[in-house]
């Protein structure tokens, strides 16, 4: 990672600069962990001891509404929307996401300034002791007939009832440790997570069975932390590119363009899944479907990794070429 020279504000701005974040405890965790990425690279204390960095809570629309699935209420959006509020009117400086919370289309003045590096980007199982025993080629057979399944995601959903449909499901939502008690208490049989918020709370061993991608194709952008800043900010965005993961460029690019080609709502369940191929081409895999899983549409294509957002765009036109008008009214 190349060297970057010592944090000097250049523009007079205020001590410490504000790192705004949600506050849940993955939130959290991935904030703290960008700022020990920047100072890998470039001091994070003034000469005289002063922090030069501070984390601002910012309280979500998203957070708040906790009974009724993000589709319903605004879309996923509602994760960001006072977040980019916070940013617009200066009282933060940075922001960090996770990617797959933020979307495609930032308001005018934010940028999507860096991506680090990428955690494992697949969903995992949460199984209650009701469950049989895993079978890992086929994953979804440990799950009892007719078990309810928790899960606010109609991405996972329909990819589920469409390897499952004698299963029911039902509306979880709030973060990790509360899904997780919600499968230990009983109300679901089990649910799903990302394996990459469990890894990094520390919580990997509650992954009952983990998904290959190709049989729960992955959230765009999932496994990925995002930092945005104000599009004028020049010195920050020039701090920030000294910590961008290349890989994690790339493979956000292509997910984050076949997702905006799709132009999907909350209530589309679309999924994307890029990696690097041991050659560099870039291999990316889409998906769209109904909630209810009676339609999906899965393909994949590679190229240049160069042409992250050509191949993003191209596999995204082809989904919704071949997919029935209703899937995105």
């Amino acid at each position: 990672m190349p060297a970057h020279p010592p944090l000097i504000p250049k523009h007079n701005r205020p001590l410490p600069m504000k790192v705004g974040t949600r506050g849940s405890p993955l939130a959290l965790w991935q904030t703290r962990h960008f700022l020990a990425t920047v100072a890998a690279v470039c001091p994070v204390m003034r000469p005289g001891g002063e922090a030069v960095f501070q984390e601002h809570i910012i309280a979500t629309t998203g957070d708040r509404i906790q009974d009724r699935r993000l589709a319903d209420v605004g879309g996923k959006g509602l994760f960001a929307k006072e977040i980019h509020e916070a940013l617009l009117d200066g009282r933060v400086d940075f922001a960090v996401h996770s990617l797959k919370d933020l979307e495609t289309e930032l308001p005018p003045g934010i940028v999507l300034a860096c991506t680090l590096k990428r955690e494992d980007a697949r969903d995992a199982l949460i199984l209650s002791p009701g469950c049989g025993p895993v079978d890992p080629a086929d994953p979804f057979s440990c799950l009892p007939a007719g078990a309810l399944i928790g899960t606010a995601s109609v991405r996972r959903q329909s990819q589920l009832l469409a390897a499952r449909p004698d299963l029911a499901t039902t509306t979880i939502r709030g973060n990790v440790q509360t899904r997780l008690s919600k499968v230990r208490g009983g109300e679901v049989v089990a649910t799903l997570l990302a394996l990459a918020g469990l890894k990094r709370l520390g919580l990997e061993a509650e992954a009952g069975v983990v998904l290959n991608p190709e049989a729960m194709v992955p959230s765009a952008g999932q496994g990925i932390v995002g930092i945005t800043v104000r599009a004028a900010d020049t010195d920050l965005r020039e701090l920030l590119a000294a910590i961008e993961d290349a890989e994690a460029k790339a493979v956000s690019a292509a997910e984050r363009a076949l997702l905006a080609a799709l132009d999907g709502s909350c209530r589309t369940p679309i999924g994307g899944h890029a990696r690097l191929l041991p050659g560099g081409e870039l291999h990316l895999t889409g998906l769209v479907a109904r909630a209810d899983g009676s339609f999906l549409l899965k393909r994949s294509l590679h190229g240049a990794a160069a042409d992250a957002v050509r191949l993003g765009r191209e596999l995204g036109d082809s989904l919704r070429a071949d997919s029935p008008p209703d899937i995105f009214a």
